[in-house]
């Protein structure tokens, strides 16, 4: 078991993602200061995907995001957040080499740009943004979350596939804890596995704090758990 564990510090350049849209006047400071706390890469993405969020334009989530990744090419690696397959692109080009797609390589445009990437996160969700805490049926939670994340690397042409059991994205409460009770059952695929529960609202409604900015305490326990069950990123 490997016990170099890789940190990855997530980059909104968003106005509206639940915790930080908006926060950060200086993204490209912020960024840097990531970097400096102990990020390994930065994740940049330029459209919210909680819960209830609405989409943005392709060309909207290009201004907000190729800016970004133009400045912080030089730094540590980076990955373009994004189910756009124009945005993965122009993001490659710019210097991204890490493609994350919440949609797991669903759509074909997504899987014709995984091709120019290093690595691909491919994460377990279903619908959109503002469909998905509707689609919250599941014979196993555990069982069916691996099936189609397995069946979903077929379709992402990446050099290599982290996937990501996508915690909070069209799972009740009991869903996301039984995944996280469970996360050794990901730990011992054949792939990577890349866990993200930063401040995500199921640690709130266990805890009792509504306010993401509560959320602290809880989160590092989640990633301690994770650790101690295998997952290194």
């Amino acid at each position: 078991m490997k016990s170099k564990s890789i940190v990855c510090g997530v980059v909104n350049a968003t106005p509206d993602s639940f915790y930080d849209g908006g926060k950060y006047s200086n993204i490209i400071a912020h960024a840097y200061k990531l970097i400096e706390d102990g990020a390994d890469w930065l994740d940049i993405g330029g459209e919210s995907t909680r819960p209830g969020a609405e989409l943005v334009s392709i060309q909207e989530e290009m201004d907000r995001v190729l800016p970004v990744i133009e400045a912080l090419r030089n730094t540590v690696p980076i990955s373009i957040d994004t189910t756009k397959g124009p945005v993965a692109i122009e993001a490659q080009r710019l210097g991204a080499t890490i493609v994350n797609d919440v949609r797991g390589f669903q759509d074909l445009e997504m899987q014709q740009a995984s091709k120019v990437f290093d690595k691909a996160i491919l994460m377990h969700s279903r619908g959109r943004p503002n469909t998905m805490q509707q689609q919250t049926e599941y014979q196993n939670i555990v069982r069916d979350v691996i099936s189609w994340l397995i069946e979903q690397t077929q379709y992402c042409h990446a050099s290599e596939i982290i996937l990501d059991p996508g915690i909070g994205f069209a799972k009740t409460l009991e869903h996301n804890v039984e995944l996280m009770q469970q996360l050794d059952a990901f730990s011992k695929l054949s792939f990577q596995v890349m866990l993200g529960t930063s401040r995500k609202s199921f640690i709130g409604r266990l805890l009792g704090h509504e306010s993401p900015e509560d959320r602290l305490a809880g989160s590092l326990a989640t990633v301690a758990s994770a650790w101690y069950k295998g997952i290194r990123l």
